[in-house]
């Protein structure tokens, strides 16, 4: 996400429970840890996260859900 975002570590934060895969988040803090199935997270702006092995990891995040995959004139509404 990076190249799109133009930013170095993710501002967007997020409400998410982990279903499948390990992912390894990194705050801006320095702090580490992996997120796995089941785990659910909430994360602030400034986090950098990665896919540990092979495993697709799928998570269900809830942050602005209400307005995720809507366009612009729909947000109006």
């Amino acid at each position: 996400m990076k190249p799109l975002a133009g930013t170095e570590l993710c501002e967007a934060p997020h409400f998410q429970n982990h279903v499948q895969g390990t992912l390894h988040i990194q705050m801006a803090d320095g702090t580490e840890f992996d997120a796995r199935p089941d785990d659910v997270t909430a994360l602030p702006h400034g986090h950098d996260a990665w896919v540990v092995g092979s495993e697709t990891v799928v998570v269900v995040d809830w942050w602005d859900a209400s307005n995720y995959a809507k366009s612009k004139d729909d947000k109006q509404a």
